[in-house]
């Protein structure tokens, strides 16, 4: 059986930074890239809030430049994914689609959270194009124009209100004929003249040419009185949840109710389980930034070091 003293699982820029500073700790890191090399950044056109891109960066660019720099420095960067992990003692043993075994004396977990969609085949047919799942990310490309958010409940809300701040006009598109939202959100938001609120509605598809152009949309569903109509816009904006790729391992890890990693003190990377560090959105359910995915990637990587060095003294 292989055996390592650091396997990253996961890429994107939490597994990717935990491979640099694992490698550059001689830790010589093998870090499994998982069934989306480079992680949710793979679907992001230009990004404009990484630090040292004055003009910008894409996502597969800036995916691309940090997993060469992983690889120069000396990380064993592979294909594949994780089927199954045994964290029952340490080496913990952790097996591959490939069928083979990888045993660890550190294991850092980078498999991110994927964004929940409505299922319907235009959003992946304009991905990049007009469809996003994070308003943080890509509102700065609607400023002064119109766009539609998805959801009902306080992340929905929050993107609103946040793109409310740059485009001419949010509208919110509710499936029930309430807002989930904490009270203080619902108020904010229905008070906001930029957010039009549309109770009772489904999105059904999107349509434009070289992008999103607006949405089609059915008002009350399968009532008397259903109505089927197209909505202009120039953004569309899913906030219906993150599903946290964290399965395999809650039988040794502590998550949330959503499933979510919960740390086990304020590094915000250590698990109960002594040499398993959690990285990036799978153990973030707020901030879901490639900047703060990156920086907890380096703690846990750091954590790691400071591990194998105390149990080696």
């Amino acid at each position: 059986m292989e055996k390592t003293k650091c396997l990253v699982i996961g890429s994107g820029p939490a597994g990717y930074t935990a491979a640099i500073y694992a490698s550059r700790a001689n830790l010589s890191p093998v870090l499994i890239e998982g069934i989306q090399p480079g992680g949710q950044l793979t679907q992001t056109t230009v990004i404009e809030n990484f630090p040292g891109f004055p003009q910008g960066i894409t996502g597969p660019e800036l995916m691309d430049n940090m997993r060469k720099q992983a690889v120069n420095v000396g990380a064993d960067v592979r294909s594949g994914s994780v089927t199954d992990v045994d964290f029952e003692a340490n080496p913990y043993k952790v097996t591959l689609d490939n069928g083979s075994e990888i045993e660890a004396e550190t294991v850092i977990i980078a498999t991110g959270a994927a964004a929940k969609y409505l299922g319907i085949s235009d959003e992946i047919k304009y991905q990049g194009m007009g469809v996003s799942a994070c308003a943080t990310c890509d509102g700065f490309f609607y400023r002064k124009k119109v766009v539609a958010v998805v959801g009902g409940g306080d992340t929905a809300c929050e993107e609103a209100n946040y793109l409310a701040s740059l485009a001419a006009k949010v509208y919110l598109i509710v499936r029930k004929p309430f807002l989930r939202a904490s009270k203080a959100m619902q108020d904010r938001t229905l008070a906001n003249p930029k957010i039009e609120v549309l109770f009772e509605h489904n999105t059904v598809g999107l349509y434009g040419e070289d992008g999103v152009e607006g949405v089609h949309l059915v008002k009350r569903k399968g009532e008397p009185d259903e109505k089927y109509y197209d909505l202009p816009i120039d953004g569309f904006f899913l906030a219906i949840g993150h599903k946290p790729n964290s399965d395999i391992f809650k039988k040794y890890l502590k998550t949330d109710e959503t499933g979510y990693f919960v740390p086990a003190d304020c590094s915000g990377v250590k698990t109960a389980v002594p040499g398993v560090f959690v990285a990036g959105d799978v153990a973030d359910p707020h901030y879901r930034q490639a900047i703060n995915a990156a920086a907890s990637g380096c703690r846990a990587a750091m954590e790691a070091e400071r591990y194998l060095t105390n149990k080696e003294a």
